[in-house]
This record gives structure tokens, C-alpha cells and sequence, in this order.
């Protein structure tokens, strides 16, 4: 059986060192290639003297390489022209890039139709923070007050975070309606942080943190806590690793790795 062959995109950030890292572990794998907009040498050295070919042009290293999947971790800023190179490859694309609006969504979806391959897009890649948030749907459903406090390093670049965002919607889904705002003044106060349908996120970014999120639930008498904390990068591997392998059997848009693990 031959080795799926994979290319990293934003190679040199931590995820995609992280990655790289995971990818020579898996041994149905095989790391052909890296990108990033920083790449000024020609190979990525590895720890056993071994090197791969790195570029800053991703269209000359899908041609050059011929991957059958690219990862991608970089910046909603790239993302369009990113999926429009690789997809019209036919290579597909798994991508844990966040800050990505509903317009490049609907793009990403209608290249993968056109070209007829696939595409991951998700938020989060830790097992347990996709566990987290569907109990969060569950719990939804019977308390009427939500907040979220997100935690992460202080270069993230987006606020709130996409798991963040994508915790509240599912929330709101499950319940069928907005919580109930805990401002009853009827002025809305900044430091209450940004608001999705009735529920406070408030996000804090500082050194010392890779991600962690907590959903606080109140009613009568009561409060519930749901929490994750993500204590390094390597958490986020065995959703990569599977998004990689099932990412073969799809065809289309998948938003978010909880559907491949039927939550």
C-alpha cells in the first residue's frame, strides 16, 4: 500500500513544525515537501540528517512534488488564493487556519466541486476541545445564561478564536434559540466582551498559554462548568493525522473535524 505523500503549508510556524515533526512518525505517511512565505534556503534539515524540499511557491512545489494531501496552517489572508492553487491541483487540502469568513468558506466548497477532490477546514484539531464542545450543545439546551472565556498565546491573531465562535453557534443550534443577555440595563458595557446571541465571549491573549477554553453555564441555583485546556501543541496531532487519512475518502467541504468522529 503506498504512503499517502504530504505537503505542509506554513511550514516554518509552530504548527507547521509541529506537524512535520508528527508527520515523520506516521509510517502510512510520507513528508514530500514544505512551504512558507518566510522559506529563504532550499531543504528543511531534519534531526536524522535527512532534508525536504522547502519553497515559498506552493504552485512550483504541487508540480515539483506531487502531493496527495497539503496541511495548512498559516493566515485567513492567504487562505483563498491557497485553496484555489491547491484544489485546481486536484490535491486536497486539510487546513486548521482560522478567521475564516463565510464568503472563503463558500469559495473553498465550490472549488472543491469544480476540481472534484476535498477539503477539511477546522477550528480546532484537539480530540478533547471537540469533545468539549459537544457537551456544550448538549448542556445548552437546559440552562437559559452561556459565557466563554478563550485563552491563547499572545501572537494569535484572531479574536475571538474560531473554536470560540464555532462553540457559541453550535450552542445557540442546539437550544433553538439566543440565551437570555445578562445585561438587563439595556446598554451593552465593553468589558462584557464581544456577544453571540445572548452569549459573552471574552478572550484573553498572554505568553505562558497554548489554548484553553472554558463554557460557564448558569441557572437557578447553579452553575456549570465545561473546560479544556490544551497543554502543548502535540494535542492537535491525532486530528490532523485522521483528517489526513479520511480526507482521501471525501469529496467536497468538511467543516470541522467533528464529523469525522461522529459528534
Amino acid at each position: 500500500m503506498s504512503k499517502i505523500r504530504v505537503l505542509v503549508h506554513g511550514a516554518l510556524g509552530k504548527m507547521g513544525q509541529t506537524v512535520i515533526t508528527a508527520l515523520r512518525q506516521e509510517p502510512d505517511m510520507e513528508l514530500v515537501g514544505a512551504v512558507d512565505i518566510s522559506a529563504v534556503t532550499s531543504d528543511l534539515s531534519a534531526p536524522n540528517g535527512c532534508s525536504i524540499p522547502l519553497s515559498c511557491d506552493i504552485e512550483a512545489m504541487l508540480g515539483a512534488q506531487r502531493p496527495d494531501v497539503v496541511v495548512d496552517f498559516s493566515t485567513a489572508k492567504a487562505m483563498e488564493h491557497l485553496a484555489q492553487v491547491v484544489l485546481s491541483h486536484g490535491v486536497r487540502l486539510v487546513s486548521g487556519t482560522t478567521g475564516l469568513n463565510e464568503n472563503v468558506l463558500s469559495k473553498i466548497e465550490a472549488l472543491a466541486k469544480e476540481y472534484k477532490t476535498g477539503a477539511i477546514v477546522a477550528s480546532n484539531f484537539a480530540i478533547g476541545a471537540l469533545v468539549m464542545q459537544h457537551l456544550a450543545k448538549i448542556a445548552a439546551r437546559y440552562f437559559d445564561y452561556a459565557e466563554i472565556i478563550e485563552e491563547h498565546h499572545q501572537f494569535k491573531l484572531d479574536a475571538p478564536s474560531g473554536t470560540a465562535l464555532s462553540t457559541a453557534k453550535s450552542m445557540v443550534q442546539s437550544r433553538g434559540k439566543a440565551f437570555i443577555e445578562p445585561n438587563q440595563s439595556g446598554t451593552q458595557q465593553e468589558s462584557r466582551g464581544q456577544q453571540f446571541d445572548g452569549i459573552c465571549i471574552h478572550s484573553v491573549r498572554m505568553p505562558g498559554i497554548v489554548a484553553r477554553q472554558e463554557i460557564l453555564l448558569g441557572g437557578m441555583g447553579q452553575t456549570l462548568s465545561i473546560k479544556h485546556d490544551a497543554i502543548n501543541r502535540d494535542c492537535y496531532m491525532p486530528g490532523v493525522m485522521l483528517a489526513i487519512r479520511e480526507i482521501g475518502k471525501q469529496n467536497g467541504l468538511i467543516v470541522g473535524l467533528e464529523k469525522l468522529l461522529g459528534l
